[in-house]
């Protein structure tokens, strides 16, 4: 394995980052602050618990996966599609690295920014409402799992857009309303048996069910099918990444 090629590309890219990293760690603290003032004020006024949990501290792990799922599709996202727009993606491809140091690299990177970013929400979070985290190795466990899965959707997403638009696409049109109906500010409980029934059609509910169970030891579904889910999306995401570099699908000319 070429772990010069790897840290060359990780660095560039965490560079990338910390150049900025007063925007990037800003933006989650007014966006968490803002939904604490308007969920835990406005609603939390009228849903004081939730399965016993305070409905202020019940929406930590929707927020916090909220901006993580986005977060690591973003940078990923942009971080492959980039080279791909100004033509240096095909130095790496030239260069004696293979794919998957290429996938480690990029995917290493967005990761590590959206980790960073969860635990800034984290931290925020615990000046609105009282945090006990019942299960912290599995917490820190299930959060790299969804990072990483999702940096690995998001190197897939930039390597399909054909332009910046198509970047923001899927995580506007398709991750959010997907957490927003996964349970991130609610309980699958909460709703009418039918909707229980279609919402466990919604991947991302398992994934927040998982998260949120490592905080408060409460899940909408076994913690099995969570771990289940994440390892289902995290090697179909690698076989799409293997096929791509196989085929050469939009990064051959």
């Amino acid at each position: 394995m070429n772990l010069h090629a790897i840290a060359a590309i990780y660095v560039y890219e965490m560079k990338r980052f910390f150049r900025t990293i007063f925007e990037s760690l800003l933006s989650p603290v007014i966006s968490t602050t803002l939904y604490f003032v308007v969920f835990g004020a406005a609603i939390g006024g009228r849903i004081e618990e939730v399965e016993g949990v305070s409905y202020g501290a019940f929406i930590v792990p929707g927020l916090i996966m909220l901006s993580v799922m986005t977060q690591a599709i973003s940078n990923a996202s942009f971080g492959i599609y980039f080279p791909k727009f100004i033509g240096t993606i095909y130095e790496l491809l030239s260069a004696p690295i293979n794919f998957f140091e290429i996938v480690i690299g990029y995917v290493g990177a967005a990761a590590t920014k959206s980790l960073l970013i969860g635990g800034v929400i984290l931290l925020t979070a615990g000046f609105f409402v009282d945090l006990e985290i019942r299960h912290p190795a599995m917490m820190l466990a299930f959060l790299v799992m969804i990072c990483v899965s999702f940096a690995l959707f998001g190197f897939i997403i930039g390597i399909w857009s054909e332009n910046f638009q198509q970047l923001q696409l899927i995580p506007l049109l398709v991750i959010t309303p997907l957490v927003f109906l996964g349970g991130a500010f609610y309980s699958v409980s909460m709703l009418p048996p039918a909707w229980q029934v279609v919402t466990l059609f919604n991947p991302v509910v398992y994934l927040i069910s998982g998260f949120r169970w490592s905080f408060f030891g409460v899940a909408d579904v076994a913690v099995s099918w969570s771990l289940l889910a994440i390892a289902v999306f995290f090697a179909l995401c690698l076989a799409v990444v293997w096929w791509i570099f196989r085929t050469g699908y939009r990064i051959k000319a």
